[in-house]
């Protein structure tokens, strides 16, 4: 009965909700300029990570969060190839304050999108004939709570991460 009361009142928007509704691939590239020459050379990769994340309101209380993942892997000085992910996510988010809102935009979101986006462009990357990325996870939190320090000392209104 206990389980059936807290339910009944988390449907009715007496309480917080969340819900993610769709997860989808919003672009994707992949570049090689130096193929096929790079294959035939001694292979000692250096990785550049890029990542963004940016929120939109859709309507009423549903939001897409888009993850964007993109990496440059040279060999040497030259590039080997150029990938990016836009992951993305639909959420029906409501019942939170400002705070909990953008927290949860800002890194709640991406951490649920993050693995998908890692398989993408993991998966992206072999089919180009390299060797998988196997990205390390990321801490969204640690970087949200950077952003927000960076905005506060900018003079910036945390809300704006939104």
């Amino acid at each position: 009965m206990t389980d059936q009361q807290a339910n009944g009142s988390t449907q009715n928007g007496q309480g917080p909700q969340f819900s993610l509704q769709r997860i989808y691939v919003r672009d994707l590239s992949f570049e090689a300029p130096k193929s096929p020459e790079i294959f035939r050379q001694e292979w000692s990769p250096s990785v550049s990570l890029d990542l963004n994340t940016r929120q939109k309101h859709l309507e009423a209380d549903f939001h897409e969060v888009v993850l964007t993942l993109s990496v440059t892997v040279k060999n040497g000085e030259e590039v080997a190839f150029i990938a990016e992910v836009q992951q993305a996510g639909i959420f029906l988010i409501k019942g939170l304050d400002a705070a909990s809102m953008s927290h949860t935009l800002g890194a709640f979101c991406p951490n649920i999108l993050f693995p998908y986006a890692r398989e993408t462009l993991d998966s992206l990357v072999t089919r180009g004939s390299f060797p998988a990325l196997m990205l390390a996870p990321v801490n969204f939190d640690a970087l949200y709570a950077q952003e927000l320090a960076r905005m506060q000392a900018a003079g910036e209104a945390p809300s704006a991460i939104q």
